[in-house]
């Protein structure tokens, strides 16, 4: 059985970091990604990341998060630096059999697989 399990989110203030994890199970992916969906509204691109590790990151997280995996392991993460109160949502990893460009990249379609979800919260 194929499953996305996420860990790592939390109550951070402000400016702080956190680190989200996505460990996969059942079989080996080319491409993860991280979404995020804020309370009443769409999911949204956050980042993604194919099996050679070139990343695409979404403009308004550019510089401030960093994707990876570990192929050894099975393993996707997003670490989160300078926080802002705008970036509180649950978080969400996919998983995709295909290597994705952009834009399918960034399209919550294009996934194959999906884990149930961390919430980051960040206060002001």
């Amino acid at each position: 059985q194929v499953q996305l399990v996420e860990s790592g989110g939390g109550l951070v203030q402000a400016g702080g970091s956190l680190r989200l994890s996505c460990a996969a199970s059942g079989r080996t992916f080319s491409q993860y990604a991280w979404f995020r969906q804020a309370p009443g509204k769409d999911r949204e691109f956050v980042a993604a990341i194919r099996w050679t590790g070139s990343p695409y990151y979404a403009d308004s997280v550019k510089g401030r998060f960093a994707i990876s995996r570990d192929n050894a392991k099975d393993l996707a993460f997003l670490e989160m630096n300078s926080l802002k109160p705008e970036d509180s949502a649950a978080y969400y990893c996919a998983a995709a059999i295909v290597p994705l460009a952009l834009p399918s990249a960034s399209r919550p379609t294009s996934y194959d697989y999906w884990g149930q979800g961390t919430q980051v919260t960040v206060s002001s």
